[in-house]
C-alpha cells in the first residue's frame, strides 16, 4: 500500500480513540455478546499502535493471544507491548499481499478498511485466516451518523453541518478515492455475501459531553481531544481555494458558500467552555465463520 499516512500520526490515533467507545461496552461484548470464555487467538488488520489489542486482551481468557499485522506503527505496537504481560506477534508487511495460516478464533480491524480501495478483498483475507466457527469483527466509522451526532448549545445544527451536502461528498469521495467514511453500515452486506453467519451490527454506545462544569482535567482532556481531531476546524484553505475544491468535487456555488460559512463558524463558536455534545457512532459488526 505504499507509505501509509496513519504511520506517521501515532498522537492523533492515541488521543481520538478516547471519543469513541466506553471500556464498560467494549467488556459487555466480549462478555455477554461474543461470550468468549476460552483463550483465543487473535489477529489484527491494520493494527497501527495495537489500540484494539490494547482493550481487548485484559478482557480475553488467560492464555490468549494477539497478532499485530499492519506498517510502521508496529515499532510503536513492540514498545507498548513489550511493557505488558501478553503474548503478542508482530507481522510487517502489505496487507494487501500478506497471506496467513488459518489458525486465528478472531480476525479483528479498526477504522482500516474505509482507507483502503478493496475492502471485501481485505474482509476475505480475513475469513481465510480464521477457523471454522471463528469470527470477524470490525470497528469502522459511519460518517454521515458522526455529522448528524454533534450538538453545541446555542446553535441549530444546521448552522454547522449540510447533512445532504455532506452524503453528497462522502459518496463521491468513496467513488473517486476509494476512501469510504460509510463502510461501517456497508460491512454487513459485505459479510453476509462473503458467507458469514449470524452477522450483527452494533453501535458504540459512547457520548462525549463537554460543559463548563466538568473537572478542570476532564474537561482539559475532552476539549483537546475534540480539538485535535478536527471536529471544529477552521477551514484549511482561503475562502475562494475552499469553495472551487468543493465545486470541483460535487457541490453548487452555493452549498459550498454554505459549507464554509457553516464551518468557520463553528471554529469561532467552540471553546473550552461550550456545552457540547457529540457521538462518533462507530459501528461494530461481526459475523461466523461457517465453512
Amino acid at each position: 500500500m505504499g507509505e501509509y499516512y496513519w504511520d506517521t500520526q501515532i498522537e492523533y490515533l492515541r488521543n481520538s480513540r478516547d471519543l469513541f467507545y466506553n471500556d464498560d461496552y467494549i467488556e459487555f461484548l466480549v462478555k455477554s455478546v461474543w461470550k468468549i470464555e476460552a483463550p483465543v487467538h487473535l489477529v489484527d488488520f491494520g493494527c497501527g499502535y495495537g489500540y484494539l489489542g490494547l482493550k481487548l486482551l485484559p478482557l480475553l481468557p488467560e492464555g490468549s493471544t494477539y497478532t499485530d499485522l499492519g506498517g510502521k506503527l508496529l515499532d510503536e505496537a513492540r514498545a507498548i507491548f513489550a511493557q505488558l504481560p501478553y503474548q503478542t506477534e508482530f507481522l510487517q508487511g502489505d496487507i494487501q499481499e500478506i497471506g496467513l495460516e488459518r489458525k486465528y478464533d478472531l480476525a479483528i480491524c479498526h477504522a482500516f478498511l474505509l482507507h483502503v480501495p478493496n475492502p471485501k478483498m481485505i474482509l476475505q483475507k480475513m475469513v481465510d485466516c480464521v477457523v471454522d466457527t471463528g469470527k470477524v469483527i470490525t470497528f469502522e466509522p459511519h460518517w454521515i451518523a458522526n455529522a448528524s451526532n454533534f450538538y453545541l448549545h446555542g446553535h441549530e445544527q444546521s448552522d454547522f453541518f449540510q447533512l445532504g451536502l455532506l452524503q453528497k461528498l462522502y459518496e463521491q469521495d468513496a467513488a473517486r478515492c476509494c476512501k469510504d467514511g460509510n463502510i461501517g453500515m456497508k460491512i454487513p452486506v459485505y459479510l453476509s455475501q462473503l458467507g458469514l453467519k449470524d452477522i450483527e451490527c452494533r453501535v458504540s454506545d459512547k457520548v462525549n459531553f463537554l460543559h463548563p462544569h466538568m473537572e478542570a482535567d476532564s474537561k482539559n482532556r475532552m476539549y483537546n481531544r475534540l480539538a485535535e481531531s478536527g471536529y471544529a476546524a477552521a477551514p484549511g484553505e482561503e475562502r475562494d481555494v475552499y469553495i472551487s475544491g468543493l465545486i470541483e468535487r460535487v457541490a453548487s456555488q452555493e452549498e459550498a458558500v454554505i459549507q464554509y460559512e457553516n464551518e468557520l463558524l463553528l471554529s469561532k463558536e467552540f471553546h473550552i467552555e461550550s456545552y457540547l455534545t457529540y457521538a462518533s457512532n462507530m459501528k461494530i459488526t461481526f459475523g461466523s465463520v461457517v465453512r
